[in-house]
């Protein structure tokens, strides 16, 4: 039995937590590098393939967060997060059985409606377990989960589809997420609150936590809208390049798929999980003396990545590409710990999972619901001028975004200073 009273539990939680993560974001991206064999097999234009990999998980997946974070707070976010990997992962591998557009649209809306159930829920539990002087810093520790998800998605998805096809793949990574639900379960669990008496009639009268009430308090507050679209635009161009900068590498540099997949691995790898948890740790150093530091340090991280991944799509040498394309990969996320805690103070405690599923609603949303399918909707309207290049020239625009919400940035430091809720003591 698990001792979690133990001061090493926390971290064993958040170890869990990161490696659920990690595999939400291996099902979610495992589709960027399996582009050109599963549009080649079932005859999808970049637009076609760009709408499987956007609208349909990301309308999901960003509308059911909110329930299912309230349910979250209500029932227990460990078993919520359970039964979401299993959803996801189900329908993950029910991707390798598709036989056309409309079947592999219809699985990749389940995988959104699994995968909506695993972040927000995971986010309050963190916040649970940290105090606020390490809160930022766990978060980016869990946000790590991404570039590892990635890497092993792109590593695992090229290396599977050369020695047998993309269909393995798929039931591969999603019965992986099967096995390990049960153990996550098994270890995790929500940390008790501490018994409070109240008079009957108080106990009555406690208000309930409803999606209006959650959404009346964040709407008032200019730094939730300025924090939600910024990393929705930051989000539009990282979940499009996702998607699209394996197809653009293979067809620039002629690169096999396990070529491809060795270069974006280790680009995430070594850039990726180092810049999402220095910007835990920064975010906790400086936003001691100034809250402010929590969106202004992601906006300086979105004013370096935008010119630098353009530098990396246009450069002839793939070694000079890389270097160019370390710098982003260590940057694009550095928000994701800062942003997630700030919104988290935007609430009351009691409404933590809902506020982190309301800021990911409007993220998601404008994010990964327009980004792949915007750059593929450019890269078929490009193609008469570009060519094979056509796709390259859309992802360059699309990192334009990320200027985007550096501005959003800045102008959300004064709105956090007078939106942020202080825990008590």
């Amino acid at each position: 039995m698990i001792d979690r009273e133990r001061p090493g539990y926390p971290r064993l939680v958040l170890a869990m937590l990161l490696l659920v993560y990690a595999f939400n974001f291996l099902d979610r991206q495992i589709l960027g590098i399996l582009a050109k064999p599963i549009q080649a097999e079932l005859n999808l234009n970049d637009a076609q393939f760009g709408l499987i990999g956007g609208p349909p998980f990301a309308i999901l997946y960003s509308v059911l967060g909110v329930p299912f974070a309230l349910l979250a707070d209500r029932v227990g976010k460990a078993r919520v997060i359970a039964t979401a990997l299993i959803v996801w992962s189900g329908f993950t591998a029910l991707c390798g059985l598709a036989g056309g557009f409309w079947s592999l649209f219809a699985y990749r809306m389940g995988v959104g409606v699994g995968e909506a159930g695993g972040v927000a829920p995971s986010y309050a539990l963190i916040a649970d377990y940290y105090p606020i002087e390490r809160r930022a810093r766990a978060l980016g520790i869990y946000s790590m989960g991404i570039p590892i998800g990635l890497a092993v998605g792109v590593l695992a998805g090229a290396y599977i589809a050369t020695l047998v096809n993309w269909r393995v793949a798929f039931f591969t990574v999603g019965i992986a997420g099967i096995v390990i639900a049960p153990f996550f379960l098994w270890i995790v669990h929500d940390r008790a609150k501490p018994p409070v008496p109240v008079a009957p009639v108080a106990a009555s009268a406690a208000p309930r936590v409803t999606l209006w009430t959650v959404f009346s308090i964040l709407a008032a507050k200019p730094a939730f809208w300025l924090m939600a679209f910024a990393a929705g635009c930051s989000s539009l161009a990282g979940y499009g390049l996702a998607l699209w900068v394996p197809k653009i590498l293979m067809t620039r540099f002629d690169w096999s798929l396990i070529t491809a997949g060795q270069f974006m691995g280790s680009l995430l790898l070594t850039g990726g999980a180092g810049g999402v948890f220095l910007g835990g740790v920064l975010a906790d150093r400086l936003g001691r003396a100034d809250r402010g530091w929590y969106p202004r340090l992601p906006a300086i991280a979105w004013l370096i990545t935008a010119p630098t991944f353009m530098l990396g799509l246009i450069t002839p040498s793939p070694v000079l590409a890389w270097f160019c394309l370390l710098i982003p990969n260590a940057l694009n996320i550095l928000w994701l710990g800062p942003l997630n805690t700030a919104v988290q103070h935007l609430a009351p405690p009691q409404m933590r999972a809902s506020a982190s599923a309301t800021f990911l609603l409007i993220n998601n949303l404008v994010g990964l619901g327009v980004g792949p399918w915007l750059l593929g909707t450019m890269s078929v309207a490009l193609k008469a001028q570009y060519g094979a290049d056509s796709l390259r020239y859309a992802a360059i625009i699309g990192a334009g975004f990320y200027l985007v919400a550096a501005v959003l940035g800045v102008l959300a430091v004064r709105a956090v200073r007078r939106g942020w809720i202080e825990e008590a003591v």
